[in-house]
């Protein structure tokens, strides 16, 4: 029977807690760190590094955002984990947690205090249970090499299917905090629908063990001994969504989704357990081009249709959009004649075969009267040509990385979702503004979801031209009823644009929320909202 009152069990012993409790009262603030770090290492076997130079290591990640850390945590284990916490809860130190690096939005970036890496916490590396079809993992693993450790155990039978971008950088616990999310279309293409357990440190080092259905709020609230734990309530669109934590406007909330997509505010992930699918015989991998994004339009609402409006069983849906044929390496080979869009496709194949499946969209592509040669339809059945396409589709962000750097800018990156009703409109919108404003621009993303990147690259004195157009497109987005992040999140960079979706009244419940559990704001400080 589902509870709201949460149970919470002591990592560290009463004598061990009684210690940090004492000593930490009495040597509070950053100027005590070299005191706590002997406190640490000597009676809890817990290293805290404060070496500049080994710290700088760790103080920056993918969003470029300046860092700085006043020490190091790298700690190997749960109890460790909950022994850095403790100290801070108590001393007052603000911590900032880090998984892979891989964020774009300065989720891990430390703004002081200290920097709690989890890199070193790695196992159970992959545990497979395979009569659940589950799996049990550490934070500190990164997602490619899971994917592979469960087809591995599980003889080519079962997979974990969520595959962002940065599989290969991105480590499980910083996917949880931010909900990453991949190819694939739809609520299963997140990590939140593959979330079944998880073992959890408060801000203060104590855990709370939780399986999927076993803590559900009642009343907007969670019960953490003799505090209400509020959830947060604001209205949140029902479609492909990283943006802030997880809100229930009935106040009827899971606690594991609570935690999913939260960037740390609440706490850290120290295991969990991932449900698994069954792995695909194999996968038809296709490309073609087509005149113009009406066009592409056109498809998507023929293969909407033809879904009922699931796209779930697809496991991509991409669309290389306007302008991103020229910043794409190897364009010659994958579009044909004049064409100025792409369009990149993945099914699954359960007891059928590639050109069958082929034909399939063949059939969808004459439906939304498309008149596509099968010839110009191209098949990527072999390592070599998956290698080449996966080469073009990420040399387009780096090729307009060197572009703005050349013009001493930098680029700007939407990360917006809208109702499918209302993509249509959000794409002229778009287009209308930046052509209007002048600005170089490509787009590419997750046509499934309506979910495109426009990537602004503007030269150095259209820089307030771009950010103003920038937030004119969220600004849309939310009027349209979408949200400013399908994937990214919303870290220290997006902070703005949280606000510009939600307003100011879903930020005092996530202030509300945090301070249940952190009154003094110190764990991932500047995440989502300004402390």
């Amino acid at each position: 029977m589902p509870s709201h009152i949460l149970t919470i069990e002591p990592i560290l012993t009463a004598e061990e807690t009684s210690l940090l409790d004492s000593f930490c009262a009495e040597h509070t603030g950053i100027e005590n760190l070299p005191e706590i770090a002997t406190l640490l290492r000597e009676k809890l076997s817990t290293e805290l590094i404060l070496e500049p130079d080994i710290i700088e290591g760790f103080a920056s990640d993918s969003s470029n955002l300046p860092g700085q850390a006043d020490a190091l945590a790298r700690p190997r284990s749960e109890r460790e984990c909950a022994a850095v916490l403790r100290a801070c809860h108590i001393a007052g130190i603000p911590v900032t947690l880090s998984g892979g690096k891989s964020n774009l939005t300065g989720s891990a970036t430390p703004q002081g205090g200290i920097l709690l890496s989890t890199v070193n916490l790695t196992t159970p590396e992959a545990d497979l249970n395979t009569e659940t079809r589950t799996v049990s993992t550490a934070p500190g693993i990164i997602i490619e090499d899971l994917r592979t450790s469960v087809v591995k155990q599980s003889g080519g039978t079962l997979c974990f299917p969520v595959d962002p971008t940065s599989r290969a950088e991105a480590s499980v616990g910083g996917s949880i905090a931010c909900n990453c999310s991949g190819f694939t279309p739809g609520e299963t293409g997140a990590f939140r629908s593959w979330l079944q357990s998880i073992r959890f440190l408060l801000p203060d080092g104590r855990l709370i063990q939780a399986e999927r259905g076993q803590y559900i709020s009642e009343n907007g609230a969670f019960q953490l001994g003799d505090t209400p734990w509020p959830v947060p309530r604001y209205v949140r669109p029902d479609i492909k969504n990283a943006g802030g934590p997880f809100s229930a406007p009935d106040g009827v909330m899971d606690f594991i989704d609570l935690i999913v997509g939260s960037e740390g505010i609440f706490g850290l992930v120290t295991a969990c357990t991932l449900k698994l699918a069954k792995r695909p015989e194999a996968f038809l991998d296709i490309f073609f081009s087509l005149p113009g994004e009406a066009e592409a339009l056109r498809l998507l609402a023929a293969v909407e249709t033809a879904r009922n409006g699931d796209l779930s069983g697809l496991s991509g849906f991409e669309y290389f959009g306007i302008n991103a044929r020229q910043y794409m390496k190897h364009e010659d080979r994958f579009f044909q004649g004049d064409d100025t869009v792409g369009i990149y496709i993945q099914e699954p194949l359960f007891g059928r075969d590639e050109l069958e499946a082929a034909e399939g969209w063949l059939e969808r592509l004459a439906e939304a009267e498309l008149d596509i040669d099968e010839d110009a339809m191209i098949l990527l059945d072999s390592e070599s040509l998956q290698t080449l396409f996966m080469e073009a589709r990420h040399s387009m962000p780096a090729n307009a990385l060197e572009v703005v750097q050349q013009r001493n800018a930098f680029t700007l990156m939407t990360d917006t979702v809208v109702p499918s009703e209302k993509f249509a409109e959000f794409l002229a919108f778009t287009h209308d503004l930046l052509n209007t404003k002048k600005l170089d621009y490509l787009s590419f993303g997750h046509l499934g979801d309506c979910h495109l990147h426009f990537t602004l690259l503007p030269h150095k004195e259209q820089i307030e031209t771009a950010v103003e157009a920038y937030d004119a497109i969220v600004a849309k987005s939310a009027e349209l009823g979408g949200v400013y992040s399908g994937e990214h999140g919303t870290g220290k960079r997006k902070r703005k644009d949280f606000l510009c979706c939600y307003g100011e009244e879903a930020i005092e419940q996530l202030r509300a929320s945090r301070a249940a559990v952190d009154p003094d704001s110190l764990l991932n400080r500047g995440n989502v909202f300004e402390n």
